[in-house]
């Protein structure tokens, strides 16, 4: 059976639906998968061993250059790759209108989340096979659900297994933790003051720090962080083959709610991570040796890109207090 997967991003969003390949192909014998995603995450399919071609696209990329001609010929290509094969099924995973216009240039049945369950209700317009699945269930769970309806078999172990064989990324374990400081709202961003109390503490447990930094100011944040210690390491700008190679051979991670976070999860590392604003009951990574810790905070979880929380508070956001760096470092020595 040759199913085809459109799940095109976040980071995150397209981890999240691996262990649901991983449920398929122990359900049924043989199956392989065709993915489409955004060029940037092309890479993360293809450590799944049931995936069989990643057909990689750039919308976003695409969308700022409609007059290039390089532009179309990319989209030409990749209208080919797309319509190579016939399908026995195309599972549209994102449960958008965008993606469900990708799935009808697709040959074969398309399948989706039915109108009470799509993101975008009219995205399930455009599919001939149609399921219903809670949206109010972590990602991982939910992912797993539709597949399993639209292939029809029975999810028989909660665990889920990524199918990455974490030795590919793996040398020998060493002696440092990493910390993932950066995300993408700021309200989802622990204090950087933090931070440095937990170099602190990881310095005198005698552990180095590896900070990574993939933008300018994600760059000046980790250098403010490092100077307080010369234990701690910034890397700047690895892809994420590297962040991937970086993860495996760690002691422990602590992260924020972030796409290579759920990376940490996959590689089966062991992981602290920390959520303000967000909810981890949908978000938080899922796995062996995960510790996912929530603000305990009267408004939290906001969901909000913005903090409109109005009373006193230490730090920004507030609802980050309820979680210090000393309850942090005491789950991570956990781990370690």
């Amino acid at each position: 059976m040759r199913v085809l997967i459109i799940k095109t991003s976040s980071m995150g969003d397209v981890i999240h639906t691996l262990p649901a390949l991983t449920d398929a192909a122990r359900a049924i014998p043989g199956i392989s998968f065709d993915w489409v995603v955004e060029e940037s995450f092309a890479e993360i399919p293809a450590w799944h061993p049931c995936v069989n071609k990643v057909i990689p696209m750039a919308l976003r990329r695409w969308r700022k250059n409609l007059a290039s001609a390089k532009t179309w010929r990319e989209y030409y290509a990749f209208y080919k790759a797309l319509r190579a094969e016939r399908y026995d099924l195309i599972i549209d995973a994102q449960s958008l209108v965008k993606s469900a216009v990708i799935s009808l240039l697709a040959k074969g049945k398309r399948g989706g989340l039915d109108w009470s369950s799509a993101r975008e209700s009219f995205a399930s317009v455009f599919y001939q096979k149609k399921c219903t699945v809670n949206f109010r269930q972590h990602a991982i769970v939910r992912m797993r659900s539709i597949f399993s309806e639209l292939l029809r078999y029975q999810v028989l172990d909660p665990v889920p297994d990524y199918g990455i064989n974490r030795q590919r990324f793996q040398s020998e374990t060493e002696n440092y933790l990493v910390f993932l400081h950066g995300t993408t709202w700021n309200t989802k961003l622990w204090p950087e003051e933090y931070w440095q109390q937990l170099v602190k503490f990881a310095e005198k447990k005698g552990l180095s720090v590896l900070l990574t930094a993939g933008n300018t100011l994600e760059l000046e944040r980790a250098n403010r962080i490092a100077a307080v210690s010369p234990l701690v390491t910034v890397l700047a700008n690895l892809k994420i083959l590297d962040v991937a190679k970086l993860l495996a051979n760690a002691k422990a991670v602590v992260s924020l709610d972030t796409g290579f976070a759920h990376l940490a999860a996959a590689l089966e590392v062991p992981n602290v991570s920390l959520f303000g604003p967000t909810n981890p009951t949908f978000t938080g990574t899922l796995g062996k040796s995960q510790i996912c810790l929530g603000a305990n905070f009267p408004c939290a979880p906001c969901q909000s890109r913005t903090c409109s929380y109005q009373g006193a508070s230490e730090v920004k956001p507030a609802c980050f207090a309820t979680l210090t760096p000393a309850l942090v470092w005491n789950q991570v020595t956990k781990l370690i």
